[in-house]
């Protein structure tokens, strides 16, 4: 076996470069993995989340081997793991998770306490996140594999669906959460923020939920025109008309059932004033839209620390939420990573049997590892596009 290697190294703030890195090995340290496995990558996926990282807007060290949307071939299992085997294609969550754990037995895999000795949970690639080596990268070790592992049932339809296949390991399964923890079903009317690949991946989870309609609000036109082209009604927050005024045309009233924040701590204010950053705006709209007694679920991320911050407070996580406003209306919010795990199964049995077509509403464009700076330049600027990494070729 080859002991070549290479990865996607955030260099400074909007600076990634792709570097030769050690190849991994099964370890933890300086004791054996014997629980994991080696994965040669087949697809890896460039997410919002780094962009964060490589904008400046986190803590994240220079020399951080990026990258945690993982979908790769098995090449060596270590000598515990029982029910993956070598030439397996899997899914990789990003939630690293070890099985064992209060939080993990209760399928809150996005929290396990044993796996980040910082916080509760950890992921590949991410600042404050465990440490653990991120897999924009030839090749990767990932842990607790018998627990962790999507393995798609079958290697050739894999490959042929791998557009799709890939976006389990994140983007796919947050949006679905994101819906299905703002209440999401049959007949709902839901507003989704943002139409970014993780908003316009709720956008289709709320139709596979059962949604009445879909109403996706941005500031970028051709993301709005992304969330058109599968059936989405879209707000253009450029302008100053306040949100409620604009559903009504849509709905016949000035509130939705569900909402769903897909943009997170760099929310910027709608209007003419968008070109500045407000990062509670994005929830306070949230709730000055969704009924009494409806819920927001909110898989955008906020962080604890985020020294681009326009404010002493956002610089530590505070922000200037108007919860006055989600009490009296009875709100239910619901934070935090999404639990991979508790979804990424069914959803791939909804792509396997074509129920849904999520590498089509978010514009999956492949790219080869040398391209991936170039690939976080253009997304950083607005395109409508999920980049998905081809390490090796194969796709």
């Amino acid at each position: 076996m080859t002991a070549v290697n290479r990865g996607v190294i955030y260099t400074g703030s909007g600076s990634v470069e792709v570097q030769s890195i050690p190849f991994p090995e099964l370890a933890l340290g300086s004791r054996k993995c014997e629980h994991g496995v080696i994965l040669k990558v087949v697809a890896t996926n460039i997410c919002g989340s780094d962009q964060h990282m490589v904008r400046g807007r986190t803590t994240a060290p220079e020399g951080m081997v990026l990258g945690h949307e993982i979908t790769g071939e098995v090449i060596e299992c270590g000598r515990d793991v029982e029910f993956i085997k070598t030439g397996d294609i899997v899914s990789v969550p990003f939630n690293i998770a070890c099985g064992r754990c209060r939080n993990c037995k209760e399928g809150k895999t996005g929290i396990c306490l044993n796996v980040n000795p910082a916080r509760p949970g950890a992921a590949y690639g991410y600042v404050d996140m465990g440490g653990w080596v991120g897999g924009q990268t030839e090749y990767v070790m990932v842990p607790y594999a018998d627990f962790n592992l999507l393995k798609f049932p079958d290697r050739d339809i894999a490959m042929d669906k791998i557009q799709d296949l890939t976006l389990l390991s994140d983007i796919f399964p947050t949006g679905f959460h994101g819906c299905v923890t703002a209440g999401v079903g049959p007949g709902s009317t839901v507003y989704i923020a943002g139409a970014g690949p993780v908003g316009l991946a709720a956008a289709v989870s709320a139709q596979l939920l059962g949604a009445a309609c879909v109403i996706v609000g941005d500031m970028n036109l051709e993301r709005l025109e992304q969330a058109r082209s599968f059936g989405c009604e879209t707000l253009d927050l450029r302008q100053d008309t306040p949100m409620a005024e604009m559903l009504e045309p849509i709905l016949g009233e000035r509130e939705v059932d569900c909402a769903v924040d897909a943009v997170g701590f760099e929310a910027r204010c709608h209007g003419h004033d968008h070109s500045h950053e407000q990062p509670a705006t994005v929830l306070n709209a949230c709730m000055d839209i969704t009924r009494a007694g409806g819920q927001i679920g909110i898989p955008g991320l906020y962080v604890t620390e985020d020294p681009g911050a326009v404010s002493d407070e956002a610089k530590s996580g505070n922000l200037s939420l108007r919860l006055g406003q989600g009490w009296a209306k009875s709100h239910s919010l619901h934070t935090g990573q999404c639990p991979v795990m508790k979804y990424h199964r069914q959803l791939m049995q909804a792509i396997l049997f074509e129920r849904v077509q999520i590498a089509k509403a978010v514009n999956v464009q492949v790219i080869s590892l040398d391209e991936a700076p170039q690939g976080y330049t253009d997304f950083d600027g607005g395109v409508a596009k999920k980049f998905v990494i081809d390490p090796h070729g194969s796709l």
